[in-house]
């Protein structure tokens, strides 16, 4: 893709946002489908609610995005947004992970990998969550859980139906167990959530795997994903490495899961609004 990122005037690629596409969002003017090869203008991409016109693939994409697909005028609040990772273990592998905080920073402008706030569906009140693959791979630490918990607390406080929109890595590596014990939090938060009797939808992105997956991604209410998303604990490549054998085509991808019933509804993600809308109709 290199010619179709240029040093031209109106031709470069734009800055990064808060929340922006992750590395799979191709960037440029033009630019190639990755699956099915077709050459794209990047504005019908985006027209196309960042899918593919041809083949319908769902390029990733940040909670900035989906912020503004999901939501009738954005985010209208944010919670928790001054949330910061810690490094209470002095983790170090090839660099220190605080360098590797700042780095992300810089590169996505974002504090986490989530973004956790108020809005509305339909001129419903919702609380809503994001992640954001394009941070650390959307992997869960300590602050992803308190974030998803302070969202949680606000929903109950407020009475609204949650919203979570997960893509992720799974945990994260460089806080150890304090990763872990996010998903025996978050998923606390969620019973406590069902015992008022609120309605919690999650949505499955490309990738949703690991920790994530294990915990507040699989437990909702009702489970919608988009065409063709990774969704799995251990990704295909390890569980092929384990049994020793060839998986099937589309494993571990949204229309198998759903075939084995572990999600409720695919969605295109030009519908994905409209659906958790109709969704929300019958649940309260």
């Amino acid at each position: 893709m290199a010619w179709f990122t240029r040093s031209k005037q109106n031709i470069e690629s734009r800055p990064a946002e808060a929340g922006t596409a992750s590395r799979d969002m191709p960037d440029g003017v033009w630019a190639k489908c990755s699956e099915c090869k077709e050459l794209l203008y990047r504005k019908q991409i985006e027209e196309n609610l960042y899918t593919c016109p041809h083949c319908n693939k769902h390029f990733r994409i940040g909670s900035r995005e989906y912020f503004r697909i999901l939501l009738d005028n954005g985010l209208e609040e944010e919670i928790a947004s001054d949330l910061r990772p810690a490094d209470p273990l002095g983790f170090v592998d090839s660099k220190p992970y605080p360098a590797r905080v700042v780095e992300a920073e810089r590169k996505t402008h974002l504090k986490e990998a989530i973004r956790v706030g108020l809005g509305c569906i339909d001129e419903r009140r919702v609380a809503i969550g994001v992640m954001d693959f394009a941070y650390v791979g959307g992997s869960m630490g300590a602050v992803v859980g308190e974030k998803f918990a302070r969202a949680i607390d606000r929903a109950i406080e407020e009475r609204l139906p949650f919203i979570m929109v997960s893509s992720s890595g799974g945990a994260r590596m460089q806080e150890a167990a304090i990763s872990l014990m996010q998903l025996a939090k978050t998923s606390a938060k969620l019973a406590q959530f069902a015992n008022e009797r609120l309605p919690y939808i999650s949505v499955l992105t490309d990738p949703t795997t690991g920790g994530v997956t294990a915990s507040y991604a699989m437990l909702g209410d009702v489970n919608i994903a988009e065409p063709k998303a990774l969704i799995a604990f251990a990704g295909p490549r390890v569980v092929e490495q384990t049994i020793r054998k060839k998986l099937p085509t589309g494993f571990q991808r949204s229309e198998f899961v759903q075939e084995h019933g572990f999600i409720d509804i695919i969605s295109h993600r030009k519908e994905l609004k409209a659906t958790i809308s109709n969704v929300l109709n019958h649940l309260r």
